[in-house]
């Protein structure tokens, strides 16, 4: 078992079917009947099996095309959810629902993923490519407010939305999201015949989510934590910032792309990313215990070998470039970023990388601390890669309110403070 590289994260495209027609879809999903091929649901059960004993608390992410086109995938979800999985489900929220959502809440998916690309119904329509998605979507978001199923909210940046970027942020809070992705194209599928953001503005749009991060990151209770996706660049960014903010010591927008994460698709290819179309493997053919820990192309990602100013800049133990965009760019996953307008120093010190996956040292000190089977279940909820971080921090503030016992009670009172600070 390879203990370093455990999957905290895997996306699996459960169908290529879809009730809409986005511009950038990198799995180029369309309404069609292309159900031949994908994964049964017999074998969606021995992956999710084969996936347990490789990491039992990974997020699983049941997306598509729209899974809720999958006829079973409450079933998924609940086999998943039994294995001690977090399940997520990532959707564009217009089949979503009431009695969805009890559904889920039912099956034990933890939240869902619900795509919204604009404040403005219109933008929102056009590059989903479905007038009236944009109200399907929030009546969505709705139906997940009603009956207490956590959502975040996902966005892409376009030229058509970059400008409103900060309104969308503010509206995914006043809707009640717990997170805001903010995703970043990489030119695959649909998306290659968009014409992206320059390098300027995807530098300037990450120096924006550093200055909205600012006061948030010593905060583990925040209501909506924001993240920038597929933009490692964002890494040396915070530290050229603040080169002591505890966003480096978190997952904050690394790739993971083969060392802790990787996608399969509806005909059970493993892929590194959905930006990386290029099979590791097939769980129809291989176990994808095997695929994980014996894959020549995984153990490239494990100890990368850059090249160009990736190979040589300061920076590459805490950013490291995003290899989706080189791969899509020369064809090599090791070749630079060429989206980064950084260019290395000569002679600069290297910059040491931050493991968020390595447990803090030693245990805190004082009064011992018991917690209710309640209040266990609750911290359970949050992904195991930043739970103790998380958990550390609840035994720091309660011994400072003199607190032994932690109770869900509690947790809502520490959670209070914490915001009120």
């Amino acid at each position: 078992m390879l203990t370093n590289f455990l999957p905290y994260i895997i996306s699996w495209n459960t169908t290529w079917r879809c009730n809409l027609r986005c511009a950038h879809c990198y799995l180029d999903a369309d309404s069609g009947e292309q159900s031949i091929g994908e994964l049964t649901t017999k074998e969606g059960f021995r992956l999710i099996d084969e996936i347990a004993c490789v990491n039992s608390e990974t997020m699983l992410i049941l997306t598509g095309g729209e899974p809720l086109l999958r006829s079973d995938i409450f079933e998924l979800s609940a086999h998943a959810s039994s294995q001690g999985m977090m399940v997520v489900l990532g959707t564009n929220g217009n089949l979503v629902n009431e009695d969805v959502v009890q559904k889920l809440k039912k099956c034990g998916v933890s939240g869902v993923g619900i795509s919204l690309d604009s404040i403005n119904p219109d933008i929102h329509d056009s590059f989903r490519g479905v007038r009236g998605a944009w109200n399907e979507t929030i009546k969505g978001i709705e139906a997940c407010k009603k009956y207490g199923l956590d959502f975040q909210i996902q966005t892409t940046v376009t030229r058509s939305n970059y400008t409103e970027i900060p309104q969308i942020i503010e509206y995914a809070k006043s809707l009640g999201a717990r997170v805001f992705n903010l995703f970043f194209l990489v030119c695959t599928g649909r998306g290659q015949n968009i014409t992206d953001i320059t390098e300027n503005q995807y530098e300037e749009t990450l120096l924006y989510l550093t200055k909205i991060q600012h006061g948030l990151a010593s905060n583990p209770f925040d209501r909506m934590i924001i993240r920038a996706r597929c933009a490692p660049i964002y890494r040396r960014i915070l530290y050229q910032n603040n080169p002591e903010t505890p966003l480096l010591k978190t997952d904050a927008s690394s790739c993971l792309a083969g060392t802790h994460y990787c996608r399969i698709t509806p005909q059970g290819d493993v892929t590194p990313c959905p930006y990386m179309p290029v099979s590791i493997g097939n769980v129809k053919k291989c176990s994808f215990v095997d695929i994980w820990e014996k894959s020549e192309h995984f153990k490239m990602f494990r100890n990368p070998l850059l090249k160009g100013k990736c190979g040589i800049c300061e920076f590459r133990l805490i950013c490291g470039g995003c290899r989706a965009r080189a791969y899509a760019s020369s064809g090599d996953y090791m070749d630079e970023d060429d989206w980064c307008l950084y260019e290395p120093s000569v002679g600069a010190g290297l910059v040491p990388a931050l493991s968020y996956s390595q447990p803090q040292e030693g245990q805190p000190q004082g009064l011992p601390l018991l917690w209710t089977k309640e209040a266990e279940e609750r911290i359970k909820k949050i992904p195991f890669f930043i739970r103790s971080k998380i958990k550390n921090a609840i035994e720091q503030y309660a011994r400072k309110i003199n607190c032994q016992l932690i109770t869900p009670n509690v947790l809502e009172e520490i959670k209070e403070k914490i915001l009120r600070r």
